[in-house]
């Protein structure tokens, strides 16, 4: 019997069974507490993530720092799912170049506190303790960068000359390389479909002046009403009063003029007289019946009448500081709202030297033979008493759109469409060299069409983070505002028109952007060209014309760069030898943005500058870098 039992091994499986339970049941904790864990770990790492990417929206959206720190902290603790977020903890490192996106970085900790675990090291033998477990990860969002790009481009009369090193003209060399920049960044935009609007480019042509496009006459931001301090300064509305015509006279009711008596028509009568007043009221003899033998109209004939000019879309530099900012238009602030370019029609009379005046596009009648010849320039009722005989209609850059030769700004368009690439690509072969250059006029435009307020409004709010706003200027030449004398006339002012013309009415420059240097009165000391400059006021010379512009274009430029906008310039084909040609040079390359990117090949402990000195051989290649810097402000991680 006792060796039966010593043989017998059926209760050895209990014994066994019983004695394998302690580790059986510590590996079967330890099982469930590293399921539980990395279960833990796994749902902490999807909340960090989903934070990451919820606070950049918030970012990107302009919340403050404080914000899109608390919003990431609320966001990773309510998607912890079912862990205590007691056991967690959060750093977040946001992007330190709000204007350039950044990376935005969130650290997270958890401990993870097991349920076996404990019982289990007791069971085996060991001492109680801290058992938890910790561990940290980290994920990154780099801010998806947009960028929005204003081609500010001289169309100047200059651009007709050949580019240097090159058989081809600098405004064909310039069109050639604008496309290209824009077909490079289109390119890389239209690879990024999660981003909306990846890239935005909007065209300045520039020349005297700049064109805002006929289509905005009505726009809120035009001084529709005649309220701007220049908007009358070159014209004398008391020649029209009610002792000049009891019919048709203008009348000044709480600061602004208004058409009164029964001659207006419906549509002008009793409303303000402005210059859109004047555009749409001047009419001309476009066809006649009958004609006398010295080709007037005979007075029996049937006449046909048709509108003198229609305004080109051409606008004035508002007065200063407003030129030189991107302050909204407002009515309550009528100096900064934009009036629309009019040339007034200059004297009839010739002067010593038989030079006519330099844009006599009407007749001085019906002002009498003694008015001098600044009172024949802002003499109104001329404008309303039509000449009889069969006039020709004046387009751009002639009559009262003298000084207006530029194709229209096109506004910020996605060129991650083919549709929008192609009508940018479209606008910059429209444009037209003709005129001086008044690069300070075609910045500030540049800026406004960037800005995401009116007059353009399709850029992105300035408080985005991740986006860049940057200007790109080029011109191939010094600024330029010509006294009357040193310019030829236009060819319908007189005969000896290619003399030069005159000054008889003592405007001290031609009529452009800026208006003349001494207008006949807009409540300044000065004319606009000497506004918020250091110059000697009394030097009306074009040198000294060019001085006051460069002043009001480095204002200009530091009023760009400390709203966040990076300016890119290029010099083309200027000579350094030439004394106005190098202040220019040297106006530019103060005016560019620092390198974010790209260090001065003299000087590597120094960002390059974005400036570049171009000539007709090397343009180009230059846009080709100019491109490859845009590129660098989207890289995305």
């Amino acid at each position: 019997m006792i060796r039966r039992f010593g043989r017998d091994r059926r209760g050895n499986y209990a014994l066994m069974t019983v004695l394998a339970m302690v580790p059986l049941m510590g590996a079967v904790a330890i099982a469930v507490d590293y399921t539980e864990m990395v279960g833990q770990r796994q749902n902490a790492l999807n909340a960090l993530d989903a934070a990451g990417f919820a606070t950049a929206q918030q970012i990107v959206a302009g919340a403050s720092d404080a914000d899109a720190v608390a919003y990431a902290k609320n966001f990773f603790e309510a998607n912890l799912a079912h862990i205590d977020p007691a056991n967690t903890t959060l750093a977040v490192t946001l992007p330190n170049n709000n204007t350039g996106g950044g990376t935005l970085k969130l650290c997270a900790t958890l401990v993870y506190k097991p349920y076996f675990e404990p019982t289990a090291k007791l069971l085996l033998g060991g001492s109680a303790g801290s058992t938890d477990i910790g561990f940290s990860t980290c994920s990154e969002v780099r801010l998806k960068n947009t960028l929005e790009v204003s081609l500010v481009l001289d169309n100047s009369g200059s651009m007709k000359e050949l580019g240097k090193g090159s058989n081809k003209v600098r405004f064909d060399l310039l069109k050639s390389a604008a496309k290209q920049l824009v077909d490079q960044l289109a390119g890389q935009a239209q690879q990024m479909r999660q981003v909306t609007k990846p890239v935005q480019f909007s065209l300045v042509p520039f020349a005297a002046s700049v064109n805002v496009g006929a289509g905005n006459a009505s726009a809120a931001w035009m001084d529709t009403t005649g309220i701007s301090p220049i908007h009358h300064e070159n014209f004398d509305w008391t020649t029209m009063s009610s002792s000049f015509s009891s019919t048709k006279y203008a009348e000044k009711i709480a600061g602004i003029w208004y058409a009164k008596g029964t001659g207006w028509d419906a549509s002008q009568k009793d409303q303000p007289l402005t210059r859109f007043s004047i555009y749409k009221q001047m009419k001309r003899i476009s066809a006649c019946s009958l004609k006398n033998w010295d080709g007037t109209c005979a007075s029996n004939a049937t006449f046909t009448y048709a509108p003198v000019a229609s305004w080109g879309g051409c606008v004035e530099s508002r007065p200063y500081p407003y030129n030189i900012q991107d302050t909204a238009a407002s009515t309550t602030l009528p100096a900064t709202l934009f009036v629309p370019m009019f040339a007034p029609d200059e004297t009839d009379r010739v002067d010593s030297s038989s030079r006519p005046a330099n844009n006599n596009w009407d007749v001085d009648a019906p002002v009498s033979s003694g008015a001098s010849d600044a009172a024949r320039q802002r003499y109104m009722p001329k404008y309303f008493d039509w000449v009889n005989k069969v006039t020709p209609a004046y387009g751009m850059d002639a009559g009262p759109n003298t000084s207006c030769s530029t194709t229209a700004i096109t506004p910020l368009t996605d060129v991650s469409t083919t549709a929008g690439a192609t009508l940018i690509k479209n606008a910059i072969d429209a444009m037209a060299d003709d005129g001086a250059t008044n690069v300070p006029e075609g910045m500030a435009w540049g800026w406004r069409t960037l800005s995401s307020t009116a007059p353009f409004t399709e850029g992105r709010p300035e408080t985005e983070r991740g986006n860049d706003k940057v200007l790109i200027v080029l011109t191939d030449g010094a600024n330029t505002y010509y006294t009357p004398t040193s310019v030829t006339a236009q060819t319908y002012s007189g005969t000896n028109w290619n003399y030069g013309g005159n000054d008889l009415a003592g405007s001290k420059a031609i009529y452009s952007a800026l208006g003349y240097v001494v207008p006949y009165s807009n409540g300044y000391s000065y004319g606009r060209m000497f506004l918020g400059t250091d110059v000697t006021k009394d030097d009306y010379s074009n040198a000294n014309y060019t001085k006051a512009m460069n002043e009001h274009f480095a204002a200009l430029c530091n009023n760009a760069k400390a709203a966040g906008v990076m300016v890119m310039t290029i010099a083309l084909d200027l000579d350094a030898t030439k004394t106005a040609e190098k202040t220019q040079m040297d106006a530019l390359k103060a005016c560019s943005s620092d390198s974010r990117f790209s260090k001065d090949k003299t000087d590597p402990s120094k960002p390059m500058k974005l400036f570049w000195n171009s000539t007709g051989a090397t343009l180009s290649d230059d846009f080709k870098a100019i491109g490859n810097e845009l590129s660098n402000l989207r890289i995305v991680s």
